[in-house]
């Protein structure tokens, strides 16, 4: 179990906690939701060791394992049983079916164990780390989005693991009903504190928005009554029969300790910036195949033809693995067909969210930089007029990529998107790493 107190932490003059204090009971499993940016994934990295407060204390007791899902994708062995298998620990080196186990409810089977950890796709890649994770079985796991990339039937192994995990859960993820099921607690980061209740999100966000109401008529109640009182003051200080009752009144304002005006969440606002395209027919896919080693027996998909029109909202299903993205990715540009060809209309303009894209983020620039890239012609202020669309207003505008949590990151990809008038997006998990009410807003966009 670990206990933080009077926790304070700042970037410049951006401060994300401010005496914060958080107890995690014995198996609490905790859901933690929070607006992008309020610093949820800094509380994991603080927890971690891997930043430090400006002030309070972290107690973790001695001996206390704590793990965490690692988005970073570095791989060292040349199959995937080896890699997963480095995570066991000393005495368990031998037990491969351990691994195994958890890599087989991951979604893997057993031709995969000897196949390279690069040939996967980043979902699977990313289901990899989940399984080093797993099979280590700390005391505590810190789980930011697990359910990225995951298939349906993953998704399912997964929330029967944790319901049965033995340690303590904190568990960050844009999926509502996921966390519902497997968490004990909701715990939330608003105005710069952390707010814990024992129930699901609606109860948890039921709560505050009561406790929300109350405070803002007991604020306007005191309002009323303090103007009451100042105009007694003002009519009758000067008068001699009532010059000690003003007084009294006077030293009961001084005294008062005066409910603020709660502060409103930012949300994501924004329209996405549309050139008009004269074609029925946006762009269209002739033939087109695609294997990585240029082999047609290993491609992912062979063959394929069919047409964008004006319009259309084409949702790409099917399992992990397959090649979703790598469509995309071709239908993009960024990746050569081996076969056949894809055409488009001469006045399309597109726009590419990709899986990959968010890591090709320079981590050493910052919001306006990077954003800056996506269209040389935007001026300063044009620059964060777009940064203040997707919530990184006045200084968190010059944050660095490199502190960014995932959903910030998200924003600026949406932010480089929007920086160029668009008629064709083509969009590889774009919520993934959002915070709910960011995909609310995204959602909007998209009719």
């Amino acid at each position: 179990m670990i206990q933080i107190s009077g926790l304070r932490k700042s970037y410049g003059r951006q401060v994300l906690y401010e005496d914060l204090s958080l107890t995690v009971g014995p198996r609490e499993r905790i859901g933690f939701v929070g607006r992008n940016g309020s610093g949820k994934s800094t509380l994991f990295r603080l927890i971690l060791g891997a930043e430090h407060q400006d002030e309070g204390q972290i107690a973790i007791p001695k001996g206390y394992r704590i793990g965490s899902l690692e988005q970073h994708l570095k791989f060292s062995k040349p199959t995937v049983l080896e890699e997963c298998c480095q995570a066991l620990s000393e005495d368990e080196q031998y037990d491969h079916y351990k691994v195994e186990k958890v890599l087989f409810g991951l979604g893997f089977n057993d031709e995969d164990m000897a196949r390279s950890p690069l040939s996967f796709s980043g979902g699977y890649q990313i289901r990899m780390n989940l399984a080093k994770l797993l099979v280590q079985r700390p005391n505590m796991l810190l789980l930011d989005e697990p359910t990225n990339y995951l298939d349906i039937v993953s998704v399912r192994w997964l929330k029967q693991f944790l319901r049965s995990f033995q340690g303590e859960i904190i568990l960050i993820t844009h999926d509502r009903g996921f966390m519902d099921e497997v968490t004990t607690h909701t715990m939330g980061l608003m105005r710069r504190q952390l707010k814990k209740l024992a129930g699901d999100t609606e109860t948890f966000f039921e709560t505050m928005s009561h406790e929300d109401e109350i405070h803002e008529k007991t604020r306007l109640n005191q309002e009323k009554r303090i103007k009451e009182m100042e105009e007694f003051v003002a009519r009758n200080k000067a008068r001699a029969t009532t010059a000690s009752r003003a007084q009294s009144r006077l030293k009961l304002l001084d005294g008062m300790e005066r409910l603020e005006k709660l502060d409103h969440e930012k949300t994501l606002a924004f329209r996405f910036n549309y050139e008009n395209c004269p074609g029925k027919v946006v762009m269209e896919a002739r033939g087109i195949s695609f294997s990585y080693d240029g082999r047609a027996e290993n491609a992912l998909f062979g063959d394929l033809s069919f047409a964008i029109g004006a319009r259309d909202r084409i949702a790409i299903i099917g399992k992990n693995g397959k090649g979703k993205s790598t469509l995309l990715n071709v239908l993009a540009g960024e990746l050569k067909p081996t076969a056949g060809e894809v055409a488009h209309h001469p006045s399309m303009k597109k726009g590419h969210f990709g899986q990959t894209n968010i890591q090709r983020l320079d981590e050493r620039l910052n919001v306006l930089e990077e954003l800056s890239l996506s269209n040389g012609n935007l001026n300063n202020q044009s620059l964060r007029t777009l940064a203040g669309a997707m919530m990184f207003e006045g200084d968190a505008a010059e944050k660095k990529v490199g502190v960014l949590s995932g959903g910030e990151r998200s924003r600026v990809l949406l932010g480089k998107i929007l920086a160029n008038r668009t008629n064709l997006l083509l969009l590889d998990e774009p919520t993934n790493h959002l915070d709910m009410e960011s995909i609310e807003a995204l959602t909007e966009q998209m009719y």
